[in-house]
């Protein structure tokens, strides 16, 4: 998952996606070839990296399935579910999918997904795990990989600072900043702390430690206090230099990993999932570490939880789809396919291919997968998947955090604006 883009339309999506029930007609997918064989079409987001190892899993794929042929429907994040939408819309959709746990209800309750129940082999994915890609009893999307939201940190660019890493046990939130404030000061502004995130992962690990759902229901369970004291921490870090202005954190906050402060080794620190520790270690060149995300004083919990990285779903649309389940199957379950994609889409879901390839993952990727298992105890089960419109939800939370951050909105009308406007979006 993207945490440096900004979400979809939701306005988009909703229109799209409701076109579904309106488009009658022809099923969706690939159809066949010339040459008489199963054409399967894969729609996927990502990186050019992302791209070629998935490209060579296709391949493996129909090798060992010669009557299948795999079309791949690759696309950038910032333009994937635009375009995804618009196939659905149509009438078009691809045989298979990928999806992420914001986009997730959003789909399955248009009739757009196909139930994959006792279609896949999901026996060797924690039962946790796989009950994410389930709603009302229908398992909609199969889980590629798990993560989790954290910090990533590069810890010579502190120690040059000559600041000092914390006990990430212990750390707060005053801490965080006063690190961030004096990794900018001790490197002379050539070195800035880090960058301000939006994602709501870092909200509801936030609202967490205060005893606070993110979602109750089909409400927004955050409370106006809350968001305002967690804009605190934003705008504490830009007065104290520990993080760029209003306008650079804007235009940063809406890059890849690959150009965010981190990435271009300007900066020490940032918040991202655990599984895109090896993108940014590769676009660095430097070591890089995860750390456990601060804590409010006092709090008896850390909020951090595990999440699937992304989901592959059937079109309910498909003329194949058996071959379409066949294919999530072989991506999910095949050891080849793992040691192909390793954790490109988090750490493998099926505790057997996970068992492996894990001596084959990099070094950014065994640090990855150390982290989660030696924070198992501390990490919360997996959320279900959030209520339909939850899709727009951070880029409202960007919209009024910029307006907070430029100093356009009180934080006080902000954060009353931006819970109003998430509860209508999940209550349209």
């Amino acid at each position: 998952m993207s945490s440096g883009k900004k979400m979809w339309s939701a306005a988009l999506l909703a229109t799209a996606v409701l076109a579904v029930t309106a488009a009658c007609g022809s099923g969706s997918g690939g159809g066949e070839t010339a040459d008489g064989k199963i054409k399967l079409r894969f729609s996927y987001w990502g990186s050019d990296a992302r791209q070629k190892m998935t490209e060579e899993a296709i391949k493996k794929f129909e090798a060992k399935n010669p009557t299948i042929d795999v079309e791949g429907e690759f696309s950038d994040w910032a333009s994937y579910y635009e375009t995804l939408s618009t196939k659905v819309a149509g009438s078009d959709a691809p045989d298979v999918m990928s999806l992420e746990i914001r986009g997730l209800r959003e789909y399955a309750d248009r009739g757009t997904l196909a139930d994959v129940t006792g279609k896949v082999n999901t026996a060797d994915i924690d039962a946790k795990v796989l009950a994410t890609g389930a709603i009302d009893g229908k398992q909609y999307a199969i889980p590629t990989g798990v993560n989790a939201f954290s910090l990533i940190v590069n810890k010579a660019l502190v120690e040059q600072s000559k600041a000092e890493l914390p006990d990430d046990k212990t750390w707060t939130w005053d801490d965080y900043v006063a690190l961030a404030n004096k990794i900018t000061a001790g490197s002379g502004g050539k070195v800035i702390g880090t960058q301000l995130s939006w994602n709501p992962a870092y909200l509801q690990i936030y609202a967490t430690q205060k005893g606070e759902q993110f979602y109750n229901g089909n409400k927004l369970g955050v409370t106006p206090q809350t968001i305002k004291e967690w804009w605190s921490i934003m705008q504490n870090l830009i007065k104290g230099k520990g993080a760029p202005d209003a306008a650079k954190s804007a235009e940063i906050g809406a890059t890849s990993i690959d150009q965010s402060l981190l990435g271009t080794n300007t900066g020490a620190m940032g918040m991202w999932w655990s599984n895109q520790l090896g993108a940014a270690t590769k676009a660095s060149g430097q070591q890089l570490d995860l750390l456990r995300m601060p804590k409010i004083k006092g709090a008896t919990v850390g909020g951090m939880f595990t999440q699937p990285a992304m989901f592959y779903s059937a079109s309910s649309k498909t003329e194949h789809a058996a071959e379409a389940a066949k294919f999530i199957d072989f991506m999910i379950n095949d050891p080849e396919a793992g040691a192909i994609i390793l954790s490109d889409r988090g750490l493998p879901a099926s505790s057997k291919v996970l068992a492996a390839v894990r001596d084959k993952l990099p070094e950014a990727d065994q640090k990855t997968l150390t982290f989660l298992e030696e924070n198992k105890s501390e990490l919360s089960d997996p959320p279900a998947a959030p209520p339909k419109g939850s899709s727009a939800t951070e880029d409202i939370i960007t919209r009024y955090s910029e307006e907070v951050m430029f100093g356009r909105m009180t934080p006080d009308d902000a954060a009353q604006k931006l819970i109003t406007e998430v509860n209508a979006s999940i209550a349209g």
